[in-house]
Parts: structure tokens; sequence; C-alpha cells
């Protein structure tokens, strides 16, 4: 009998992680149920069954989510929106025989989805601070405080860059600059992420607070993606994913990353598929966050010759009979193209769903 799964409000790269847990090695078959906000989602063409969300959160997705698994019999949930919320009220989804793809410790999912909690976080332990530094910080709320902080890094010699303290990926990221780009780098660059000092601080100062901002160290070195696979304390794998020029990515045995994870996963146990991003300066990695889920782009990892996402999944229906320790294939270099992929028509079965995406 097929299981059914259900991603909700995923990233576009999800489509790679759908394909490589249905088509896997075991056989084992799976229904995909997609669900988003945007009807136009690509990755709902990946699934099997695809739903338009409610644009609700909180309370009211979560309960959306229930009764989303109520109505289709949910067997396994993975989710990314309000995935800390799901943790919170995972025994609800459990008493409805929902397994869900998250780590079951919601306060530790509290602090990994906030960037100042994460850097305490990681200054409480002596142990990891052996292998990781945390970069030069201030949280600041309103514009006085964001210049004081600018001066202060800058005093220390830094390029001073910013970001919110509860985000995804690079939203809202910016290097604050002295002076203007010239008509050359205007010309010969995409979009940019830099703004000037006096730019940014008047569009802050035009409210009295705002939500917090984490103004720190600008890191100019290489960038690594660690993805992890762990369950039950015991780390399976880690792949250092080396950031290169564009779209090029690279898996590097890097030992240096390698026993960082190690000693993340032994301070932490964050179960199943997870990511430490580090970027170096002067030689040495600074962290810049742990996200307690799939990445997105998770799909370079597996080229090590590891399905990562299905192996999660694997380890979420069998628990410890699943722990396995395995060798990735390192060295490997990849880039991307893009693909046309003709979009499917979301799909509403019954009045009652209906009934529920209109409220």
């Amino acid at each position: 009998m097929k299981k059914r799964i259900w991603f909700n409000q995923w990233f576009t790269t999800v489509a790679h992680f759908i394909d490589m847990i249905r088509y896997n090695s075991d056989g084992i078959e799976f229904e995909v149920y997609g669900t988003s906000s945007n009807e136009d989602a690509l990755y709902l063409s990946y699934c099997d069954a695809a739903f338009k969300e409610p644009t609700v959160t909180g309370e009211d997705y979560l309960q959306f989510c229930l009764e989303f698994c109520r109505i289709h019999s949910i067997d396994l949930f993975v989710p990314r929106k309000e995935n800390v919320l799901i943790a919170k009220h995972i025994k609800e989804f459990n008493d409805l025989g929902v397994k869900v793809l998250v780590c079951p410790d919601a306060r530790l999912m509290e602090e990994l989805d906030d960037k100042e909690a994460t850097y305490r976080l990681i200054e409480r332990h002596s142990l990891l601070k052996e292998y990781v530094a945390i970069p030069d910080y201030f949280v600041v709320s309103d514009a006085e405080a964001f210049k004081a902080a600018y001066y202060a890094l800058k005093d220390k010699g830094h390029t001073v860059c910013f970001k919110p303290v509860i985000g995804e990926g690079g939203n809202g990221f910016r290097i604050i600059q002295d002076r203007l780009d010239s008509i050359e780098e205007l010309f010969n660059k995409g979009i940019s992420h830099k703004i000037t000092f006096d730019h940014a601080y008047s569009i802050l100062k035009q409210q009295s607070e705002f939500p917090p901002l984490m103004v720190l160290e600008y890191l100019d070195g290489t960038e690594y993606s660690i993805d992890c696979l762990g369950y039950d304390g015991e780390l399976m794998v880690a792949i250092p994913r080396k950031k290169g020029k564009g779209r090029v990515r690279e898996l590097e045995h890097n030992q240096e990353l390698i026993t960082l994870a190690e000693k993340i996963n032994q301070v932490l146990e964050i179960p199943f598929v997870y990511n430490i991003q580090v970027k170096y300066k002067e030689g040495k990695p600074k962290l810049l966050e742990i996200n307690p889920r799939m990445s997105g782009g998770l799909h370079y990892s597996c080229l090590a010759g590891i399905n990562m996402p299905y192996r999660a999944v694997k380890l979420l229906l069998m628990g410890n009979k699943a722990i396995e320790r395995i060798e990735p294939h390192f060295g490997i270099k990849s880039s991307y193209l893009e693909k046309e992929v003709i979009l499917k028509n979301i799909i509403e079965k019954s009045s009652q769903e209906r009934a529920f995406l209109s409220k």
C-alpha cells in the first residue's frame, strides 16, 4: 500500500527531493501531496495531488495542517512553513497516526530559527567554540542602535552587513558600502546586495522600532553548506558543499568542516536532515546559521551517491533500524541548467476542504 507524504509551502527545489523519495532503491511506493499559497508553485507539478493553501499563519495554519492530514489520511508530513510551531504540536499529529519529519525538540527548533539565539547557543558550549567562530555582531531594533553598531564594527576594521534575526536564506541581507557603485560596477554585475550606510539609516529612521536586525562583520571568504544526516545522536554523513562562482557547487572532503559537523551533532543531536552554513574569514570558518531541515541545495550534495531525502524518510519510518554509516563520494563539481515544466492545475477534491481553504 502506498504511503501518503505531504510537503507544505516548500522551496522550488523540493521537486528534486520528491523525485528522490518517489524513486527510492527499496521500491517503497509513495503518493505525494503538495500544497502552496501560490497555485503556480512549480513543485506542485511533481506531486500526485496538489492543493492551494490558505494564506494564514500561527494557530490557524496549525489547524489547517491537522485538518489536511485528517482529510487526506496523510502518513508522513514534511513541513517547512511553521515548522517550529508544528514541532511544538507534534503529538497532535502523532495522535492522528502522522509521522512528522521535523526535529521534535521544539525548544531547540526555536533557538535555531533565531540567529541571535543560535549564536548564544554556540557560545554556551566550549566544545563548539573550539571548532567554529561567531562573527562580531550586534542586534538592534531602532535606527540609533543600528548607527552605533555600524560604527562600532567599522572601528574594529570590519566591512559591515546586516540581515533579519529571523529569516531564511538571503532575504533582507545587505552589505554596507561607503560609496555608490561606479558606472563600471553598475554595467558589469547583476542585482546588488549593497547599500550605503546613509541610505539604510534613512530607511530605518522611518519607524521608531523595527523587527530585530543583526548587524555584523561581513565574511569575505569561501562559503560552505554542510548537509548532514543524523539520528538518535549518531551522525551518518556530513557533506561540505563549497559555493563557487555563479552556479558552481563542489562537494569537498574538508575534514575541518566534517569535524565541525560531528561536534555540532554531538552537542545538539538534531535528527534527520539538517544543514550548517559557514563562511571563512582569514582562514577560519565562522558560523552563519544552522537549519534543522532539508536545505534548498541538498540535491547537489546527493550527487555524492547518497539519497538523503529518502534516507531521512526511512529513519522516520524505521528509526534505529535504518541507521548506517555512509561513505560519500567527494570531488564532484556541478552546476545546473533551467528546464521548462508545464504547470499542473490545482486540484480541490472535497467540498469540506474547499470550505476550509476559502476561510
